[in-house]
């Protein structure tokens, strides 16, 4: 086997697939995903706004209760390079590169929601249970791409991961005015993750260890305005809280059948959404603008190697994202939806090696999307998404060994590190509509 810089042994960093806009969903549901997750101040179905704004709920006069299940599939590609050397340790020149692709499959993305009135109050009412974030990836053992190589040969070997996060969200919104709703959401969650190997532990002489599954619990909540001006022009706003975990309690296994134990702790970021909507005649349009804040997460905002070689952080900027989405109602029973959204990448060149593979930040995503309304009461939504990642993350490969007050995440001369990807969705979604309330 050809000679490397350095013992990828010492190296190995997060193994994260995120989903969408950073490690967030765009949206939620089939309907809320067509319109590229735009929702904070166009609320055409419950879903979007129990997740993007729990004061649009307003806008329901019946008790409706709505589930959605997708079929998310993701192709991820992971590259790397490094210098080669001669057996007295000269650089010869040449240089030894490969590629990996994943073999995970596809994974299933759930969301259950239900919003409720009292008769002739101006009191509405939401609960929800949806799948916000999750990534995983399977890289496997190769000897064609450096970085997958065995341990036992200075890689990493096989690069997995599994990570899912739940939420659980209570909603009241009330009518200041025909115009104006105020919303409140407390928030609870549940997340497990997985990894293999586990770069946030401390290395042995044996490597990195792989892990048992752990998990974690954390709070939150959200605050929402919404304005609809009876003309078409609406308006909305919201700030969901950064949500509080403990800490993932790892208890790790070394290839040399050693164990020990670690935590880490990761929450997820606050989110700033503002919203623009518009409805007339056959359509209905929708913007929206959010800002995730990352760079006040635990997890993401330290970054580094910790004096015992483990993994501090993922070293994430924020992420703006822009979502647009139209609906176009001129054929009867089928509503037709298109959907666009940006969303900037979080992870700077220099710490590509920490997000290894981060291959989920897509720049660009189109959905479209239809209802078809059965009854009165039923209606049911499908959406397909492509996601693209315009172009790869890349950087150098990095070693804590190598670094220095001039170098301080020990980047590698000659090496480098990339990931891309693209992304593909089928959702579909049914909603039914109990029965009707009166409102003041």
């Amino acid at each position: 086997m050809k000679n490397v810089i350095f013992n990828f042994s010492l190296l190995f960093v997060s193994s994260f697939l995120y989903a969408q806009t950073g490690h967030i969903m765009q949206g939620v549901g089939a309907s809320n995903m067509s319109m590229g997750g735009a929702s904070t101040a166009q609320p055409l179905e419950i879903s979007g706004a129990l997740q993007w704004n729990p004061a649009a709920i307003s806008v329901f006069d019946s008790k409706i209760i709505k589930f959605d299940l997708g079929f998310f599939y993701s192709s991820p590609e992971l590259y790397s390079t490094v210098p080669e050397f001669d057996s007295f340790g000269n650089p010869t020149g040449n240089f030894y590169s490969g590629n990996t692709k994943d073999d995970r499959g596809v994974s299933p993305m759930p969301a259950l929601a239900m919003v409720w009135g009292k008769e002739n109050s101006k009191h509405t009412f939401g609960a929800s249970a949806f799948g916000i974030s999750g990534f995983g990836v399977t890289f496997p053992q190769s000897t064609i791409n450096p970085i997958n190589m065995p341990q036992s040969m200075g890689g990493f070997g096989k690069i997995e991961s599994d990570y899912m996060l739940l939420q659980v969200g209570f909603t009241w919104a009330y009518k200041i005015s025909n115009k104006l709703s105020i919303g409140l959401a407390p928030t609870f969650n549940y997340a497990s993750l997985e990894l293999m190997p586990n770069p946030t532990a401390s290395p042995s002489m044996a490597g990195y260890p792989s892990t048992n599954k752990a998990s974690a619990t954390g709070f939150g909540g959200q605050l929402g305005l919404f304005y609809d001006s009876a003309t078409g022009f609406k308006a909305g706003a919201s700030y969901k809280t950064q949500q509080f975990f403990s800490a993932f309690d790892f208890e790790n296994t070394y290839l040399d059948n050693s164990t020990g134990t670690n935590e880490f702790k990761m929450n997820y970021p606050a989110i700033i959404s503002f919203g623009l909507g518009y409805s007339k005649n056959k359509f209905d349009l929708a913007l929206d603008y959010r800002m995730v804040d990352y760079e006040n997460t635990d997890g993401f905002s330290n970054t580094g190697w910790t004096s015992t070689a483990s993994v501090a952080g993922f070293g994430w900027k924020n992420v703006s994202i822009l979502s647009a989405g139209i609906q176009y109602k001129g054929i009867e029973k089928l509503p037709l939806r298109f959907g666009y959204t940006y969303s900037s990448n979080p992870i700077d060149s220099d710490v590509t090696m920490f997000n290894i593979p981060a291959t989920a930040i897509i720049e660009n995503a189109f959905q479209f999307g239809f209802s078809y309304k059965a009854t009165n009461n039923l209606v049911l939504d499908a959406v397909y998404h492509h996601g693209i990642s315009n172009g790869k993350t890349s950087g150098q490969l990095l070693n804590p060994m190598f670094a220095s007050s001039s170098n301080p995440y020990g980047a590698i001369p000659g090496s480098e590190v990339a990931y891309d990807m693209t992304t593909d969705l089928i959702m579909f979604g049914v909603s039914y509509k109990i029965n009707s309330k009166n409102k003041k």
